[in-house]
């Protein structure tokens, strides 16, 4: 692999080695928790997450973290790792292989580093600023140049969410704008911007660990990453990424502010 970045050598490090931790759990008889947010928690999300934080301390002492099940620990800089153990966690408790460690590095507000790990496909995707996107073995990731929305290739995540988020007016014009659908979900369905397979993921009542990595990555990629009202953020609760070519019809079809219709 070509030499990477040293804080993108030590996320894919700590990733891996969290897929290792998460594994042993996979398509067990798991014990399943509710958090107060209805979300559920296994001992392998917690697992997951104090070993990157374990590993990655030991190289970052002065950084931050804020994850998943563990919440903020405040470090001595303007630097911190955002860590969601396992994206897809209900894929995990299911046993469908479609769920992933996302970490990502954030510098003074900004996403500088993204590493998502794919455990049971032994999937990676990273990327850093100005460095580039790729997946595994260093193949690069670009989106696609489709241009028109009629031709683009829609994905999504649960349509309840997005019903019960006050996005179904615009979502529907959405779907008629496209020329196919597809639901997916989770990190899953963005990799599919990330390859050029699809032109706009579009996702609601997400948090920070959901979406960190997948902004540096789009964005290496050639991408574009906003929330549903246009701003370049992780901290909106829902996330559009696209190709960029048609980012802004996407918009305009939402609607340019949260929760219209």
């Amino acid at each position: 692999m070509t030499k990477l970045p040293l804080p993108l050598e030590a996320a894919v490090r700590a990733a891996k080695a969290a897929g290792e931790v998460i594994l042993p759990y996979f398509r067990t008889s798991l014990q399943v928790e509710t958090k107060a947010d209805q979300s559920p928690v296994t001992a392998a999300d917690r697992a997951a997450e104090q070993m990157i934080v374990d590993t990655l301390r030991s190289q970052f002492p002065d950084y931050g973290f804020l994850g998943e099940e563990f919440g903020e620990q405040v470090g001595t800089t303007d630097a911190r790792w955002i860590i969601d153990p396992i994206d897809g966690t209900k894929n995990f408790i299911r046993g469908i292989p479609y769920f992933a460690t996302l970490l990502a590095l954030e510098e003074a507000g900004a996403i500088t580093h993204g590493v998502i790990y794919a455990p049971v496909e032994q999937t990676l995707f990273y990327a850093a600023k100005g460095f580039g996107a790729f997946t595994n073995d260093h193949r690069p990731l670009a989106v696609s140049s489709i241009d028109e929305i009629s031709q683009a290739m829609l994905v999504h995540g649960g349509l309840d969410i997005l019903r019960q988020g006050g996005y179904w007016d615009g979502f529907t014009r959405l779907i008629d704008a496209t020329a196919r659908q597809r639901g997916f979900g989770d990190y899953f369905a963005h990799t599919f911007v990330f390859r050029g397979q699809a032109e706009v993921m579009v996702e609601a009542d997400v948090k920070p660990w959901d979406l960190a990595p997948l902004k540096i990555i789009a964005e290496e990629a050639g991408g574009q990453f906003t929330d549903f009202t246009g701003q370049s953020t992780i901290y909106g609760g829902n996330a559009i990424v696209s190709n960029r070519h048609v980012h802004a019809e996407v918009l305009r079809l939402l609607g340019s502010v949260a929760g219209s219709s």
